[in-house]
Parts: structure tokens; C-alpha cells; sequence
């Protein structure tokens, strides 16, 4: 916990009377021990854990995309399995992708395609769950969390990469099937393991964030005098400065004094300073700048961020829907690693798109006369495209029968991805902490990183 003295007396934001010092709850970016979470990644890498400096995107899909109709077609299947538009080859032979993809054809030597990923389940919130906590238990009828979601308890322990930023943000805000945060958050971790939120647009002329204000499950009361501490803070920083005290403390505890009293967050927000021709390569609408903005995020010491792209549950009019949507994928995925490639930030950052589920193989007549055929929901099989993080490039794990129904090479579950992100994040994938009651869970369900992905 980080500690102030104040004055002899002491309080603390949940109540719990210790010695005496103040935890700092300022938007959390204090949202867990930190102190604790510097001294545990030196006890991963004590168990062979490298201690690594990298972060996550996840761009979120959310309602399913497609496998069949992205990274995974079908062109030698009938009609009504493979669809309507062609596979293009890529600049790695043999890997081929949706035409609608023609930016992302030219980078595939940087980024590798998981085509069996399986969770067999087709209702959107068993899915998502899957998806983002590596659990099941919930559907369309219990739609709350069973668990915390991958971005939760990564940054649980490993805080943020850059002293003073919030370890976990979505972009613009954090929804799963419409629950906000929903899967994305900390569940029985609390709220203030739940991802720093924005809002907004950040492809508006106006786009600002909100002022960080403490979690919604600390009260005013409990934090008392927001301004007084504050000013207490800055005097606090000015004493141990003066006093030599602060090269008296542990260096855990000297960066977690900088974690709380940096006053750099709010730069990296500030979408506008980004050159015009750079903003125009993400594309000038909501998800593209949305994904700019997840680069400045890393870049300047968040974690895990995720991007929220709406929009994927097309049981009728896929084509013209697909038409629309897909070159913007396009442009902001391709820009998005060609960006962290020229900064030299590609090894460092790990690039994920994917959503809670598949399509049906098999198109539809327009889901009874409501439209031009669409695809259903489909947990049999899905792809995630993966980028970065010291993952290779130019490879493709796993792969589904000839009509895309289910894997028949390497099938791979959630679980899988997750334990792989873990390790990218330096993190050991058997980690275990205490759930509400205080007993030992596992982070992960049995999974195992893809080797085949390094």
C-alpha cells in the first residue's frame, strides 16, 4: 500500500485503520498496491518470468465478426459457405485474407492469424465472457460477470509500464454486448480494477477527457478533502525532495511515489497534437482515431488498452454492411502496426483483433425476410489476428475444415490466447490470486501459451 504520514493521525479509503498514511485513490492509476505490484515482477522473473516492458491492444469486435468473410475464407467451398467477396494473396505466401483487406495483405510478414480458436458456445454473452475472462457460467438470461476480465488482472500485477499513467483504458469506453464495463472489468477485484473509461469521440474536433476522479466504489467521504490532498500530495513530493528522505526509500517505493504524483497523463490524451496525415492514415472516424489514440496510450506507459468497435452482429445485410465496415478495419489495423513498426515499438506492443465469436459457416436467406442474407452466431470457430509483443510474424496457428465449421488442426481455446498474453506481458500464465473469499484462484483455466505464435 502506498503510504503517507500525516500528521500522526490516519485513515484510510476503505476504512481499515492501519499505521498511519493515506492511499492515494486518484483514478486508478493507485489501483492496486504498488509497491506490491513492483516487488511482484521481480518475483516472476526470480521463476523465470522475464520482467518485460511491453503492453497490449485488444481491438475489440464486438458482436462477432466473420472468420469466413476476414482471415479464414473459404474459396473453395459452395457458394453459400464462402460468400461474397474473394480471398487477395498477401506479401507472405500461402497466407491469404479478405479482399476488402488490401492494406493489412501488404503487412502480413508482421502479423500471424489464430484460425482455431473454439469456445462452442453462440450466445453473445457467453461468448464475450469467454472471450475476455477465460470462463463460462453466464448467458443471454445471467448476463453479469462470473469473473474479472484478462485486462484486470494483468494490471492487477503490473501496474502501469510508465510512472503516473492508469495501467488499463478502453477506448472510448469499455463495453461487451452493451454491458458497460461488463466483461471488461475487475468483477470481484473491485472497481478500481475496472479500465479508466474516456468517453467522447476522439475523432471530434473537441475531443477532451474527463477530469480523473476516484473510483466509484470509494465516496467523498471516505477520500475527504479531495483539494486538501492534493495539496498534500504536492507538499509531500516537495518535502522528501528536500528532506533527502526519498533517496532513503526502497526503489519500490520511490516509483510508486511517481506513479501517483506525475502529472503527464492527461498529454497523452491530447489526440490533436498528432500530425493530420498521421490521424488520416488511421482513418478520420471513431474507430480509427480510437485506435490512434490506443498508441499514445502505450507509448506513454498504459498496459493493456482496449478499442471498441461496435457494430458485428450482421445476421442480414452482410454485404452491404461488410462493404462499409471493413476498409475501416482495414486502415486502423494496418495503420496501427505500421505505426508501432516506424516507432520501434512493434516488439513491445502485442496487437490483438478479435470478437466474442464466429459466423455461421453457412449464409442465411436474410434471417426470414428481414434482409439480404446475413451469417449467425457461431462459438465453433473464430479467428483472432495477433501482432507484436515479440510474437512473429507471417504464420498462421491452427485451422478449420473446409467450410470453416470447427477446428481440425490445433483447436484452441480462450484460455490459450490468454496464458499467451500473459507471457507477453511478462507475467507467468499459472498465476493464482485470492477471489472474494479469499481463496487461491487460478488467473487462467487451464491454458497453455501458442508456441507456435514465437
Amino acid at each position: 500500500m502506498y503510504r503517507i504520514e500525516v500528521g500522526g493521525s490516519s485513515w484510510r479509503c476503505d476504512g481499515v485503520k492501519r499505521r498511519s498514511f493515506v492511499q492515494i485513490g486518484v483514478a486508478g492509476l493507485a489501483s492496486f498496491s504498488l509497491p506490491q505490484i513492483l516487488r511482484a515482477k521481480q518475483v516472476s522473473a526470480a521463476s523465470g518470468i522475464p520482467n518485460r516492458d511491453t503492453s497490449t491492444i485488444l481491438i475489440w469486435l464486438d458482436g462477432g465478426p466473420s472468420h469466413l468473410d476476414t482471415y479464414d475464407m473459404k474459396p473453395e467451398a459452395a457458394a453459400e459457405y464462402r460468400g461474397i467477396w474473394k480471398p487477395i494473396s498477401t506479401n507472405v505466401t500461402g497466407i491469404e485474407v479478405t479482399e476488402l483487406f488490401p492494406r493489412q495483405a501488404k503487412l502480413a510478414d508482421k502479423f500471424s492469424i489464430v484460425r482455431s480458436i473454439h469456445h462452442d458456445n453462440g450466445d453473445h454473452f457467453a461468448g464475450g465472457h469467454y472471450m475476455l475472462t477465460g470462463r463460462g457460467g453466464v448467458n443471454g438470461g445471467q448476463q453479469a460477470p462470473k469473473f474479472p476480465s484478462i485486462g484486470s488482472i494483468a494490471t492487477k500485477f503490473t501496474g502501469p509500464r510508465s510512472p503516473g499513467f492508469p495501467p488499463y483504458v478502453s477506448v472510448p469506453f469499455a463495453s461487451s454486448i452493451g454491458l458497460r464495463p461488463g466483461y471488461f472489468g475487475g468483477h470481484f477485484l473491485g472497481s478500481l480494477h475496472d479500465p479508466y473509461q474516456p468517453g467522447g469521440d476522439p475523432n471530434a474536433d473537441n475531443f477532451s477527457v474527463k477530469k480523473f476522479s476516484p473510483p466509484t466504489d470509494i465516496t467523498i467521504d471516505q477520500l475527504g478533502d479531495r483539494h486538501a490532498l492534493r495539496r498534500l500530495i504536492d507538499g509531500y513530493r516537495r518535502d522528501v525532495e528536500q528532506s533527502g528522505a526519498y533517496e532513503e526509500m526502497d526503489e519500490y517505493k520511490r516509483e510508486a511515489h511517481e506513479m501517483v504524483s506525475s502529472g503527464a497523463v492527461s498529454k497523452a490524451f491530447q489526440i490533436g497534437d498528432e500530425d493530420a496525415k498521421l490521424r488520416e492514415r488511421y482513418g478520420r472516424n471513431g474507430w480509427g482515431q480510437s485506435t490512434l489514440l490506443a498508441r499514445r496510450l502505450v507509448e506513454a506507459g498504459s498496459t493493456f488498452v482496449t478499442v471498441h468497435y461496435g457494430g458485428w452482429d450482421h445476421h442480414w445485410d452482410l454485404e452491404g454492411s461488410y462493404n462499409d465496415i471493413l476498409p475501416r478495419v482495414d486502415t486502423a489495423v494496418s495503420a496501427l502496426i505500421e505505426d508501432l513498426s516506424q516507432r520501434g515499438l512493434l516488439d513491445k506492443v502485442l496487437v490483438l483483433v478479435m470478437g466474442e465469436f464466429g459466423r455461421t459457416p453457412r449464409m442465411n436467406n436474410g434471417h426470414n425476410g428481414k434482409g439480404t442474407p446475413g451469417r449467425d452466431h457461431w462459438g465453433r470457430a473464430l479467428s483472432c489476428l495477433v501482432a507484436g509483443g515479440g510474437t512473429q510474424g507471417g504464420r498462421v496457428v491452427g485451422a478449420t475444415n473446409p467450410r470453416g465449421e470447427h477446428p481440425v488442426e490445433q483447436p484452441l481455446r480462450p484460455s490459450d490466447l490468454h496464458a499467451t498474453i500473459y507471457q507477453v506481458l511478462g507475467l507467468d500464465p499459472q498465476l493464482r490470486f485470492l477471489d472474494q473469499n479469499n481463496r487461491p484462484v487460478a488467473a487462467i483455466d487451464d491454458g497453455h501459451v501458442i508456441e507456435e505464435l514465437f
